[in-house]
């Protein structure tokens, strides 16, 4: 038996609604059409009040399997839960900054342009590299044959306008 698409699993944990009032996002490599059978569920929200988001994830998701919460250290000290709902992992990141401006946003809205742009071939490169083993981010960097920290080579070029991106999609031979 396969698992539920990853819509039917947002649908079914009714995710979206538990966090809507944290600006939920949908991210990652299922509704960009990479994943693999050990992708997870990526959701990004704003969470300018940490215990707030804290008690929202708690009392949204304890009695799923797996369920885990954590807050990072650091400047703006994200918290994130895990858990597992109809045979997704689920990943819940939340962060004192609107979605827009969080990384793991900027990073997801670029891949899709690429998509869009590459098209099938540029999928097909990307996939091959996941299948090897390689996250989103160094699958994306290793097919358009960008050099650096693949986060950073992401974020640098998440700016150029399409003719731009269609430029490096070409010259990497996608």
């Amino acid at each position: 038996m396969s698992r539920a698409s990853y819509r039917d699993a947002i649908q079914h944990t009714n995710v979206l609604t538990a966090l809507a009032e944290h600006d939920p996002h949908v991210a990652g490599t299922p509704p960009l059409g990479l994943d693999l059978p050990t992708s997870d569920i990526d959701i990004l929200c704003y969470a300018p009040d940490p215990d707030r988001f804290t008690s929202v994830l708690w009392a949204s998701f304890r009695s799923h399997p797996e369920f885990r919460i954590w807050q990072w250290i650091g400047a703006d000290r994200p918290v994130v839960a895990t858990f597992v709902a109809q045979e997704w992992r689920f990943e819940i990141f939340g962060q004192a900054k609107p979605v827009t401006e969080q990384t793991g946003w900027r990073h997801f809205t670029l891949e899709q342009r690429l998509l869009a742009l590459g098209g099938q071939n540029l999928a097909a490169t990307v996939m091959a590299f996941r299948r090897e083993g390689l996250k989103t981010e160094p699958a994306f960097a290793a097919a358009l044959k960008l050099q650096g920290d693949p986060y950073e080579v992401l974020l640098d070029i998440s700016d150029l306008d399409d003719d731009a991106l269609s430029l490096l999609i070409t010259e990497a031979g996608n």
